[in-house]
C-alpha cells in the first residue's frame, strides 16, 4: 500500500508529517514506538468512511524530521501533539494511541491543556512501571548498542517487531516498518528516540488519572508481551469510569493482529460516562 503523509507542520524540533482523510467528525490516531503512522494504513481509511481522520508522524518517526539533537521525550511529543491539534482547529476530537502515544495523548490531555471528545487507548503506555525488557536494556545501553554491526541492529530491531505480535506479519509488513530504522541514519534514530522515553514523564500525571470524565475506551491484547495484561488493569484501576475490553489471540499490535475487533470498537459507541 502506498502510505503518504503529503503535509508539513513545523515544531522547535523539525518537521512533522501528517494526512487528512475523510469527512465528518475529527478522529486522530497517535502511533507508539518503534512504529510510525504506517500502522494505521488499515484502520484510517475504513474510519475515513465516516469520520474525518488526522495521522502523523512523531518528531524522529517515519517521515518526520529526524536528526542528532532533537528532544524525543513524552512530553516533548506531547507538546508537539497539543500544537498539531491547534494547527488543524479541531473542535474536541476522538483520540486513539497506541503504545507511548498513550502516555502522549494523556500528558496533552492532563498537563497541555488539550481537549478531546474522547479517548480511546490500547496497548497503551500510561503510566506505572513500564521500564522494562528490551526497552530498559537500551536506557542502559545505548551508547553500546548504537555501535552494533548494521546486520546485528536489524535483528535485534527485527525480533522485537515480531515479539509485539502473535498473530505474525502478512507478506512485506515488517520490512515497512524495518526500513526507517536501518542504515547508520536510521540506526541512530532508532537508539536517539527510545534513549530519551522515561517513566519520569508519565509520573507526572498519574495523580490526575483519576480526574478524567470524557469518555475513555481501553482496549488491550490478551496476548501482549509488551505491555501484558496487567498493565491494562492498572489504567482502569486509574480511570475506574473506563470501559475495559479484551481482545482475545491477539498482541500488542491489535492493528496487525485483530483489526477488524478493534474497527468494532473503534465505531461503536462508548457507553463511559463523560462530561
Amino acid at each position: 500500500m502506498d502510505w503518504r503523509l503529503d503535509e508539513e507542520f513545523q515544531t522547535p524540533g523539525g518537521i512533522v508529517r501528517w494526512a487528512v482523510m475523510g469527512s465528518g467528525d475529527p478522529i486522530v490516531l497517535v502511533h507508539g514506538t518503534p512504529y510510525s503512522s504506517y500502522l494505521w494504513r488499515d484502520i484510517a481509511p475504513g474510519l475515513a468512511l465516516t469520520r474525518t481522520v488526522f495521522v502523523f508522524d512523531h518528531l524522529g518517526f517515519g517521515r518526520s524530521d529526524r536528526r542528532e539533537g532533537q528532544d524525543l521525550s513524552l512530553a516533548a511529543h506531547a507538546r508537539n501533539f497539543s500544537r498539531l491539534l491547534d494547527h488543524w482547529e479541531l473542535p474536541r476530537p476522538s483520540v486513539v494511541a497506541h503504545d507511548i502515544g498513550g502516555a502522549v495523548a494523556l500528558r496533552a490531555l492532563l498537563l497541555e491543556g488539550a481537549d478531546f471528545r474522547d479517548l480511546t487507548l490500547f496497548d497503551a503506555v500510561s503510566g506505572g512501571r513500564w521500564e522494562r525488557g528490551l526497552f530498559q536494556l537500551i536506557l542502559q545501553q545505548a551508547d553500546v548498542l548504537r555501535q552494533l554491526p548494521g546486520y546485528a541492529h536489524e535483528a535485534l530491531v527485527a525480533s522485537h517487531l515480531r515479539h509485539a505480535t502473535h498473530a505474525g506479519f502478512r507478506p512485506g509488513v515488517l520490512d515497512a516498518y524495518l526500513a526507517p530504522w536501518l542504515g547508520a541514519e536510521g540506526q541512530a534514530a532508532f537508539y536517539r528516540q527510545y534513549s530519551q522515553i522515561r517513566e519520569a514523564d508519565t509520573a507526572e500525571y498519574e495523580h490526575l488519572l483519576d480526574g478524567i470524565t470524557l469518555p475513555v475506551r481501553l482496549a488491550w491484547g490478551r496476548e501482549d508481551r509488551i505491555l501484558p495484561p496487567p498493565y491494562a488493569e492498572w489504567l482502569h484501576g486509574k480511570i475506574p469510569h473506563a470501559e475495559l475490553h479484551w481482545i482475545e489471540g491477539a498482541g500488542h499490535l491489535l492493528q496487525e493482529d485483530a483489526p477488524a475487533q478493534l474497527m468494532a470498537h473503534l465505531t461503536a459507541k462508548s457507553t463511559a460516562a463523560g462530561g
